[in-house]
């Protein structure tokens, strides 16, 4: 319901008796906006508008696979169409970080520095050139760490990335997180061009929330009868201890977590740790504002066509779609972080207004390591800004890379830093013991 001005005319097309009784001010009105108007005392008209624009939102509990909310669209009596479980629309970026995913599984770390330059493919499944470009046409950015390039959503350093780990790695991963039945290994669907639906997106971002397990959803719990007999029961997981008639000093009941684990834990963790950082320093950063620890990325297609913002709390994921039915623009430098990002960070002040700030979960065997967030290497005495990154055992900066760790950029513009420049740190003073060399006599530490 909007309050507009109208003309008398407009008002008088729909019989409205002050318009026709001349009972309104020529100033009191403007426009023509179709509607059914209620006279209120004021001398203005309220009128019920249904917008072109359409929607959609889905919110769920990672943990248990939950539907805690669902709008399919502005109104089941104007479509029945189901936008969450039916729209088949591009993700855009919202897509990348399941680029960046299937990366860390073959070497690389959020450190890596990938080169943002502009970049020519030409590629043999469909015999064209591909030219991927950043959001701000024409604008490269050089070195950049992996961190830096998710939280900004650069385009041309998604693009050498999928090229360089293979297209094949990249619909491998997206298809084992249930996002697409088939992703055809095309370098344009890095950068989310393959049709999908919020419904599978935001399952696939509930999956890296709670430590890289599958999620099944659901919309009920229990179906019982009028006797109370449990009819259908979205849980079927067998609990020993719960049935117990007295309580005998035990513990808690444990049940059993069999859900399949697509990804390693720590690999899922680096993920959120990246995605926090496009809400405190990216293009998500409308979200800061909640105060509250979140994550999440935003995700907008050619010509502003589908606005998207796919995010989460350690507890609660929502994913967002704004767009036309018959597709058509939202207007220059509408995207993800501008309109779905509103709507995603209204949602959120709400949902957890009465919540505790909780951080994300941190899987056990992750190295938080202070890097510099530029060079994506140890800080020195000139770094700048310093943050702390996620590591896995093994690939932190300062450490040496077995055969089997390493991986080739070459051809990429990206590159890896040379341990062998680096100080070796002792891991319980964090004093230099070798101005250089390897690290082969420390096997651990953080530094």
């Amino acid at each position: 319901v909007i309050l507009a001005k109208v003309t008398r005319q407009a008002l008088a097309a729909e019989e409205s008796p002050a318009a026709i009784e001349g009972e309104l001010a020529d100033d009191d009105l403007q426009g023509d906006v179709p509607g059914e108007p209620i006279m209120v005392p004021t001398g203005t008209s309220e009128l019920k508008q249904i917008p072109d624009l359409d929607g959609a939102l889905v919110a769920l509990d990672p943990h248990t696979g939950r539907v805690l909310a669902m709008m399919g669209g502005y109104s089941f009596f104007k479509s029945p169409f189901n936008r969450v479980t039916q729209a088949q629309r591009q993700p855009g970026s919202s897509f990348k970080p399941f680029v960046y995913g299937a990366a860390l599984e073959r070497g690389y770390t959020p450190a890596s520095r990938i080169l943002d330059s502009p970049y020519v493919y030409y590629d043999e499944h469909t015999d064209e050139v591909w030219k991927p470009e950043n959001y701000a046409e024409g604008r490269s950015y050089g070195e950049v760490t992996m961190r830096r390039a998710l939280e900004q959503s650069y385009n041309q350093v998604t693009a050498r990335i999928a090229t360089d780990i293979g297209m094949e790695a990249v619909s491998e991963f997206a298809e084992r997180f249930g996002i697409y039945d088939r992703l055809p290994p095309y370098p344009a669907m890095s950068l989310g061009s393959g049709e999908t639906t919020p419904w599978r997106m935001v399952k696939a971002y509930a999956a890296l929330v709670n430590g890289g397990k599958e999620v099944t959803t659901t919309l009920l719990d229990r179906v019982q009868d009028r006797h109370g007999k449990t009819l259908y029961k979205h849980d079927v997981r067998s609990c020993l201890g719960c049935t117990a008639e007295v309580w005998n000093g035990s513990g808690p009941p444990i049940l059993p977590d069999d859900r399949e684990q697509l990804v390693d834990p720590i690999i899922a963790y680096q993920l959120v740790h990246m995605l926090e950082g496009v809400v405190e320093r990216g293009t998500g950063r409308r979200a800061r504002r909640i105060g509250k620890p979140l994550a999440g990325k935003t995700g907008t297609t050619n010509d502003y066509y589908d606005a998207l913002f796919y995010g989460f709390s350690p507890d609660l994921v929502v994913g967002i779609w704004m767009g036309f039915d018959e597709p058509r623009t939202l207007g220059n430098n509408e995207g993800g972080g501008s309109v779905a990002g509103v709507v995603f960070t209204e949602f959120m002040e709400r949902a957890l207004e009465d919540k505790p700030a909780l951080p994300f979960r941190i899987p056990p065997g992750v190295r938080l390591v202070s890097i510099d967030a530029k060079t994506g290497q140890l800080p020195t005495f000139d770094s700048g800004e310093v943050i702390l990154e996620a590591f896995r055992p093994g690939t932190e900066p300062g450490m040496v890379f077995s055969q089997d760790d390493t991986f080739n950029l070459s051809g990429t513009g990206s590159s890896i830093f040379n341990t062998s420049d680096l100080p070796v740190l002792d891991p319980e003073t964090g004093e230099i013991v070798e101005e250089e060399g390897n690290q082969s006599d420390i096997d651990d530490g953080i530094y």
